[in-house]
């Protein structure tokens, strides 16, 4: 059987399970509580800016009536729950139970399928019902904003994520990525309808969030481990 392999952010480089095995039994007491304390920081930090988004996202969605801005916050909640799985896994000693790391898995699985159900149903039933939404500059600027902030933010955790080995953080982390590029998607759709009139560029961006959403809530719960 080959080794399964990692791709790395941004790099061509591809590290071997045995090579992660090795890292993660090389790591002492002392590096292993920094990494942990970390991931915790990491992750209060990115539920600190999920607040922001989620409020701005929402009071601008349901001002525009944008299927898209409303998922997009949707989303933030989403992450935010997420980000309160992985720091509740590296508190209180559970950061190396194996059942601990497998639970934070399936509840962000079960986080991605939530959102996914939430924005597919709401985006058809625009589309279906032709309902365009307003031009929103505000979410236009947060799209603009995020996506290099999310993508900065899923690259710290990940690396957090290898080094510990948890799986669980590299799929929080996936989570982040997913955010910058659907703040992307949503950019794109914005910025359509609000220079074009183009409306249903908007719940399209809807559909394709809810797309991804299930694709990264398969793979966490079927435990990938992060060099799958």
């Amino acid at each position: 059987m080959r080794p399964k392999s990692v791709s790395l952010w941004g790099r061509g480089t591809r590290t071997s399970e045995a090579e992660q095995a090795q890292a993660v039994v090389a790591l002492s007491i002392g590096e292993r509580q920094r990494l942990e304390r970390r991931a915790r920081q990491l992750a209060v930090w990115g539920n600190a800016w999920h607040l922001v988004e989620f409020g701005i996202a929402i009071a601008a969605g349901l001002y525009a009536g944008s299927i898209a801005l409303i998922a997009f916050g949707a989303d933030s909640l989403i992450e935010l729950m997420a980000g309160g799985d992985i720091y509740w896994l590296f508190t209180g000693g559970r950061g190396s139970s194996e059942t601990a790391e497998r639970r934070a898995q399936v509840l962000i699985a079960l986080s991605f399928f939530v959102l996914a159900a939430y924005v597919g149903v709401e985006a058809t039933r625009s589309l279906i019902l032709a309902e365009k939404p307003e031009a929103s500059w505000v979410g236009i600027a947060l799209a603009a904003v995020t996506a290099p902030t999310m993508h900065l933010l899923a690259m710290a955790k990940r690396r957090v994520g290898l080094r510990l080995g948890s799986a669980a953080t590299v799929h929080e982390a996936e989570e982040n990525q997913i955010c910058a590029y659907l703040s992307i998607a949503l950019l794109v759709g914005l910025l359509l309808n609000a220079l074009f009139g183009i409306w249903w560029a908007d719940p399209v961006a809807a559909l394709v969030i809810a797309a991804v959403a299930v694709n990264e809530g398969v793979e966490s719960w079927r435990g990938e481990e992060c060099g799958d």
